[in-house]
Formats: C-alpha cells, structure tokens, sequence
C-alpha cells in the first residue's frame, strides 16, 4: 500500500517545490510548496509551467516509477483548447501520428469535445473576435517534450490553453485548481525470480547413491 497524492495544478506554478530558476531581482516563481505542506512527497513526472491538471505526487519510489516511466506507457488524457475550428482530418493526423523533430509521435486517441466545465484560467486566454476557437480531448502514451503543444502546431492549430484531465486511472473528477486529495494505492507484487539453471539451461541432476 502507498498514499498517492492527486493535485490539480493551477496555471503557471512549477511542477516542484523550489524555484531553482530564480535569479537575483526576479520575483520566484509559484511552486508546489505555495499549495502543499505534504512531506517527504515528489512529483511522480511532472507538467509544464504554462499547463494545468493533474499532477500525481508519492513518497514511494517503485510507484513513482510506475507512474513516471516512458517504458511503461502508462495513458495521460488531455483536455486542449485550440486556435481554429479544428477539422477532421486534423484529428486524424494526430491520431496516427505527428512527424515532429524528434521522431514520429505514436498512435494516440483524439476526438472534438464540446467546451468542458472546468475553472476560469487566470490570467485568462486571449480572445480574439475574428478567430473560433476548438477544445479536443487528445490521449497519448509517451512523454516528449512540450509534445501535445508541437503536436497540435503541428496539425495546424496551436494550442491555447492545455489541461491534464487522467493519468492512468486517477483523474481531475472533483478537484478544483489549486486543490489536493490523497488516496491509498495497492502496489502491484515484486516478480518472483526465476530459479537458477545450469549453464546449459537443464536442470542440476541430483546424485545418486551407489
């Protein structure tokens, strides 16, 4: 058993608790620390400062490994918001795939969503009068850098606003931005190791009495 915290980041706060960035004369940037007072927890992988969502965050090592390894592909939905009135065929080019710098994204589920009920963002999204705008729910199972960002520029339609909404099974369902619940997981059993073999891969034989 492991406590698994669920912590829905707000928009330009740091997916750490200190601002390793800050320089003399520039004000710090708004970390984890302004919103949890959790010890001994870290990010299990982490979200952009410029993103919303969900951020899981654990003490236990081998569920922080779980969660954050590429290795694992474990599934991360995201709710974007899009300059433009996305087309069909755009959603299919992210769906099978985005020739980005480096390399090809894999396989992904992306779909047209109506607007979600989600907080207002502060400072808000620009608005332009001339210029419809798109929400998509885009799920993928790899993690490059800026990717849902450079994925959807990619298609043509930049992304205006970007909100991680699942994780594998956790999601936002209930948490406000800035908000936090923990929960009790059940870690998966370590893999038995296999018995030893001799070198030729047959079982040692017993000695028999003479």
């Amino acid at each position: 058993m492991a406590e698994l915290v669920l912590f829905n980041k707000p928009f330009q706060v740091l997916s750490q608790f200190t601002d390793d960035g800050a320089s003399g004369g520039e004000l710090p940037r708004a970390t984890l620390a302004d919103y949890l007072r959790i010890p001994g927890i870290y990010p299990a992988g982490r979200l952009d400062y410029d993103s919303e969502g969900l951020l899981l965050l654990t003490s236990e090592g081998s569920l922080q490994h779980r969660i954050a390894s590429p290795s694992l592909k474990m599934p991360k939905t995201y709710w974007v918001q899009v300059e433009g009135d996305i087309t069909k065929e755009a959603l299919k080019h992210l769906a099978t795939g985005v020739q980005l710098k480096d390399g090809l994204t894999r396989p992904a589920k992306a779909a047209r969503i109506p607007a979600p009920a989600v907080w207002p963002r502060v400072p808000p999204v620009r608005h332009r009068e001339t210029v419809p705008t798109s929400w998509i729910e885009l799920t993928i199972t790899e993690g490059k850098n800026r990717q849902v960002r450079r994925m959807t520029a990619a298609v043509g339609f930049p992304t205006l606003r970007l909100i991680r909404y699942r994780i594998g099974d956790w999601t936002l369902e209930g948490l406000d931005s800035g908000a936090h619940r923990t929960i009790t997981v059940n870690l998966p059993a370590p893999a038995k190791s296999p018995r030893r073999r001799s070198a030729a891969g047959a079982r040692p034989r017993r000695n028999r009495k003479s």
